[in-house]
């Protein structure tokens, strides 16, 4: 069985709009879900059909359109990266990388010694500004690019999304096929890539031993790769400083740095599923109170993704951005 064939069957909590996904679906079967939005959830009744069509030729239908959806270039496709490609150097012996500033750690050390100043404010004392630390969150006010998606109490007893971390991918642009997507990465399935007795050769050797882990309700598979220091790989999509992500059409690539001793295995997370909204729809469930959206430490995310616990993650970050958000961290489950 190939991991790209892997059957999961989804529980939608909120409403993925069916233009919104990339058009890349790994499952050969279509499936047909309906979701229906409690007014609570949201602002009104909403029920939604969301169809994953894993045929090669479902652009060509009108009604194909899902969640898993069509004609959004930046996921990488299952057949084919359009933007990767254009971004592969012409010699494909040698890996090759360029050097990257994580401008996102200065950014994190202005807010940790600003909430230091305006603590001891009151106090009349100056303080030194204090160093970073390793791991470190704290708030921002809209997603971007390699920010995380931290679930609130409002989806608690919502299976797929309660407690959940999603680590987002593209932030997404206003065009309705590229949307918002990422992965969940404190859903571990407890199985390894060779307990699904892959058909692709790469899985089957270089990566049997990977662990799965949930990523979404959405079909498609994905994999992060931890790349040395600051380097990032040009044969595939960068996230943030030294943490990227490919799809099936890049596996040789990821096979060959393996074999070659740039990268272990232990450098890379599979997952099974991904997340993925319209820019406006993310939006109105992030004012509507269902996520907390955050930046954090790279080490954070992909140190805690082989953890054993779903909410250790969940609780880490928020307990890093401090504040109200702690105070969430230490809150028994909502009874739904």
């Amino acid at each position: 069985m190939d991991l790209c064939a892997l059957h999961i069957k989804p529980n939608i909590p909120i409403f993925n709009h069916p233009n919104s996904s990339p058009k890349f679906a790994p499952f050969d079967l279509p499936k047909v879900f309906q979701i229906t939005v409690p007014k609570s959830m949201l602002y009104s009744n909403r029920s939604i059909i969301v169809r994953a069509n894993g045929n090669k030729n479902s652009h060509n239908d009108p009604d194909s359109s899902s969640s898993a959806g069509n004609g959004d270039h930046s996921v990488p496709e299952g057949e084919g990266n359009n933007h990767a490609e254009s971004h592969k150097p012409s010699d494909t012996g040698t890996p090759k990388f360029h050097h990257k500033v994580d401008w996102r750690e200065f950014r994190a050390i202005l807010v940790d010694n600003k909430q230091l100043l305006l603590n001891k404010q009151d106090e009349g004392a100056v303080q030194e500004p204090k160093r970073l630390g390793s791991k470190w969150a704290h708030p921002l006010t809209s997603p971007e690019t390699g920010c995380v998606l931290v679930a609130t109490e409002k989806l608690d007893g919502v299976q797929t999304f309660e407690r959940s971390v999603v680590f987002l991918l593209g932030s997404g642009t206003r065009h309705p096929q590229e949307g918002p997507f990422g992965v969940i990465i404190n859903r571990p399935l407890n199985k390894k890539i060779k307990n699904m007795k892959p058909t692709n050769l790469h899985l089957a050797t270089t990566f049997s031993d990977c662990q799965l882990h949930f990523g979404g309700p959405l079909e498609a598979s994905i994999y992060l790769l931890k790349t040395k220091g600051k380097e990032s790989f040009l044969d595939f999509e960068e996230v943030v400083p030294g943490l990227c992500f490919g799809s099936r059409n890049s596996l040789d690539q990821a096979s060959a740095l393996v074999k070659s001793g740039v990268l272990k295995p232990q450098d890379f997370r599979f997952f099974v599923g991904y997340a993925g909204w319209q820019l406006d729809q993310l939006r109105e469930e992030i004012e509507a109170g269902f996520w907390h959206v955050a930046a954090c430490s790279s080490n954070l995310i992909f140190g805690r993704i082989q953890s054993s616990s779903s909410e250790g993650l969940w609780e880490e970050i928020l307990q890093l951005m401090g504040g109200s958000y702690a105070e969430l961290s230490r809150k028994p489950k909502r009874d739904i």
